[in-house]
Order: structure tokens, then C-alpha cells, then sequence
């Protein structure tokens, strides 16, 4: 088992991982930002380590700032939690050929699943459902060819892309010509890869995702589903488990291709695998991602493992015997954002009053206290609150009445709280039939 691991990353997720570790006995070290020095994850570490000015390039996506900290503080480690750095394959192998341990999969993996199309390429081996489009990266003129085929309205995706970015949803060749390059710009500005593919787009689906866990002894376990159709510019708000759109048929089907694409890929950590489900119920393979999610709790609660402490005993070689996973009751996770509830404007302000909701299956993920400064420089996540049900009804009514217990409350501070409130109030999201323009057409 590692000593000390070093985390690379801040907010809620540092301090789950720092949790994670200290369960298992492992000593850990907090990077941190300037901004960040009063940060709740640095005060819960054994050690912390000054990376850097606020600014994320200078900082958390810094390789060279982490390794120097890695070597100071004798970690044979790494967490890489979600965004910055951790689907980064050259990170994953500068810390590999350092001599510590990626907490993630392999390099070689990451670089495998961050390519869209060699990652659809295993998907369609397998037998996993694609969206009909391109199979190679292609250019405007194979665009136009392609779309001409399938017919509009379809979607412009960047191969190495992520994030909501690099991505145009196009109904007639006019704007298939005119977004094209805006989106292969955005792509090479995001990720440095302008490589662009083209698929049918799927009117009105829902987002539906599988948690797997693997070691590297090549045991793989899928954990079921959760869905994740609550999305603001492509931005997940809410998410769930299991979904209620899926049956217990589809859900096993589906759990047998994702195991075996993960056993192709050589898969080993945390990751899943996410769909897109149409109209009539049918499945589409969209991506992988390799990493924890922000959602992972829902997957928790209903299933009672530590997904972190998983990826964690995984890396350090331990073989995983799980038994069989079993779903029980009803989760939903709400991410409770410092932003502008009708515009989702990022909203950074000092918590002047915090009150955190609890009770039978209330549970809190935050990095957030009383005093604490939020900065403008990250992501407006300040808390995730997931509740657990019997069923789903009994989920919903717990999550009317924990946001209800849920204050933040600070001058020129919002945050997205009311806007849960009226998702949970809506017939549509009531009643499961919610697709990925909810919110869109919510806020008309």
C-alpha cells in the first residue's frame, strides 16, 4: 500500500480523496494555489505544498510545479481526482517514469479513451450501439458527403474533446459550413487537436452513464447506471441512480458490453462509460471517461462502496473481489453551484452564513465553511448534496427537504439553490421523462 499520496487537484474532491486515504491509512500532501491557501483540503492534509500563483496554467495544470512538489514530499502517489491534469496522458507517464504511482489507468489507456474515434472504434468491436457518422477524422468537404448520407440535423464533435467544448449542433449544410471551423478552432484553442468527426444528432435524448471499477489484474465490475440528463451547456446539474428510464433488461445488456470494452481497452481504475438513449429507448456509445466523476456519490449510496478507496486499492496492485453489486433504493445528487440561479453566471463571494442540511440519507461533499472566501479563478461547484430514498419518490421528497435546510448566504453571493427547487417541483423531472433540453426549455 502507497505511504503518501500526493493530490493534485482542489476543492470537494481533494478533500474526499484526503478522506479516501486517511481510511486506508495513507498519509497525504495538498497542492495548493495562492488562492487557495486558507482551502479546507489544505488545512485536512498531513502536509501542503504552495504550487502557485491563482491562475489555473500556472498552478493545478502546472505539470512541472507538481512534480517538483511530488519530489519534495517523498509521495509514492498521485490522485488526480477530476479535470485539470487527470485525463492527461503525459502527466499520467511523467509520474509514472518518476517512479510514483498514477492513481488512474495507464497512459497508454487515457490516450486511447481521450481519442473519440479510436475509443468508438473499440466500442463498435465489442458491439456497443453507435451513432451513425464518421468513423475517421474528416474534413468539410467529407463532412458535408457524410451528412448529405445520414441526413440533418447532425453534430460536430472534437476528437480529443471534452467539457461541452468544441462542439456545434448543425440542422442544414449553411451552418454545417459555417460552424465547422468554428468548432476546429475551439478544438485546437481547447485541446491543441483540431480533429474533427461528425455523427447523426440524437433529438432529445437522455445522458445516461455506467460506473465501472477495475483492477489491474484485469477483474472489471460494472456498478450500474446513473443518469445525468439535468445539463446546462453541457454541464451536468443533477444526476441519479439508477435512471429511471432503464429497465433491468437493457441495464444488464449494457453492463456486459461496457465490461467487455473495458477488458479490450485493457481498462483498469474508475471510469465510465456514457450513452446517449433516444426517444424509443436506444442506446448510443458517446465516450469514456477515464476518471472519477463529480457524481460518483449516487453510485455510493445505493450500491455502499467507496468508489475512491476502489480506485485507490486498484493502483496499489490489490486484486478487487467484490461481490455481487447490488443496486438499493434511490439517489440523486444535486451540485450546488455559486452561481446566478436564472443565468448560471459564476457568482464568487465570502460565506458569511453556512448551514449544511443532514439526516437519514443526507449527505454533504463540500470543501466550503463559514468564512470561507470562494475564488473566481475555478469552477462555481461549491457542494454536492446526495440523498438517499428508498425509492425515488422518497429520494425526491428528502431532497425537497434537505435544499430546503441548505443556507449559503454571503453579500452579492447566489447560488443555484432555488433553482433545484424547481426541478424537483416540475412534472416532467417528477414523473422520470426529462431529457438533456429540460433545463433549456425550464427557463423560457
Amino acid at each position: 500500500m502507497f505511504k503518501k499520496v500526493l493530490i493534485a487537484n482542489r476543492g470537494e474532491i481533494a478533500v474526499r480523496a484526503i478522506r479516501a486515504c486517511r481510511e486506508l491509512g495513507i498519509k497525504t500532501v495538498a497542492v495548493y494555489s495562492e488562492a487557495d491557501r486558507n482551502s479546507l483540503h489544505v488545512e485536512l492534509a498531513d502536509e501542503a505544498v504552495c504550487i502557485g500563483p491563482p491562475s489555473p496554467s500556472e498552478s493545478y495544470l502546472d505539470i512541472p510545479r507538481i512534480m517538483s512538489a511530488l519530489e519534495v514530499s517523498k509521495a509514492n502517489a498521485v490522485y488526480p481526482g477530476y479535470g485539470f491534469l487527470s485525463e492527461n496522458p503525459k502527466f499520467a507517464e511523467i509520474v509514472e517514469r518518476s517512479g510514483a504511482k498514477f492513481i488512474g489507468p495507464r497512459p497508454e489507456v487515457l490516450a486511447k479513451i481521450g481519442d473519440k474515434i479510436l475509443a468508438k472504434k473499440v466500442a463498435k468491436k465489442v458491439g456497443l450501439p453507435l451513432v451513425p457518422g464518421s468513423e475517421e477524422p474528416v474534413e468539410l468537404s467529407e463532412a458535408l458527403k457524410i451528412a448529405q448520407k445520414i441526413g440533418y440535423p447532425v453534430v460536430i464533435k472534437a476528437a480529443a474533446g471534452g467539457g461541452g467544448r468544441g462542439i456545434r449542433v448543425v440542422r442544414n449544410e449553411k451552418e454545417l459550413r459555417e460552424k465547422f471551423l468554428l468548432a476546429k478552432k475551439e478544438a485546437e484553442t481547447a485541446f491543441g487537436d483540431g480533429r474533427l468527426y461528425v455523427e447523426k444528432y440524437v433529438e432529445n435524448p437522455k445522458h445516461v452513464e455506467f460506473q465501472v471499477i477495475a483492477d489491474e489484474r484485469g477483474n472489471v465490475y460494472c456498478l450500474g447506471e446513473r443518469e445525468c440528463s439535468i445539463q446546462r451547456r453541457h454541464q451536468k446539474l443533477i444526476e441519479e441512480a439508477p435512471s429511471p428510464a432503464v429497465s433491468e433488461e437493457k441495464r444488464r445488456e449494457l453492463c456486459e458490453k461496457v465490461v467487455a470494452f473495458c477488458k479490450e481497452l485493457g481498462y483498469s481504475s474508475a471510469g465510465t462509460v456514457e450513452f446517449l438513449m433516444d426517444e424509443e429507448g436506444n442506446f448510443y456509445f458517446m465516450e469514456m471517461n477515464g476518471r472519477i466523476q463529480v457524481e460518483h456519490p449516487v453510485t455510493e449510496m445505493v450500491t455502499g462502496l467507496d468508489i475512491v478507496k476502489l480506485q485507490i486499492l486498484a493502483a496499489a496492485g490489490e486484486e478487487l473481489k467484490l461481490p455481487e453489486v447490488r443496486s438499493t433504493g434511490h439517489a440523486i445528487e444535486f451540485r450546488i453551484n455559486a452561481e446566478d440561479p436564472n443565468t448560471f453566471m459564476p457568482s464568487p463571494g465570502l460565506i458569511e452564513r453556512l448551514v449544511l442540511p443532514g439526516g437519514p440519507g443526507v449527505r454533504v461533499d463540500t470543501h466550503a465553511y463559514q468564512g470561507y472566501a470562494i475564488p473566481p479563478y475555478y469552477d462555481s461547484l461549491l457542494a454536492k448534496l446526495i440523498v438517499w430514498g428508498r425509492d425515488r419518490g422518497e429520494a425526491i421528497a428528502r431532497g425537497r427537504r434537505a435544499l430546503e435546510e441548505f443556507i449559503v448566504e454571503g453579500k452579492n453571493l447566489k447560488t443555484n439553490l432555488e433553482f433545484h427547487k424547481r426541478v424537483l417541483a416540475h412534472k416532467e423531472f417528477i414523473e422520470g421523462k426529462h431529457d438533456v433540453t429540460f433545463v433549456e426549455r425550464m427557463m423560457v
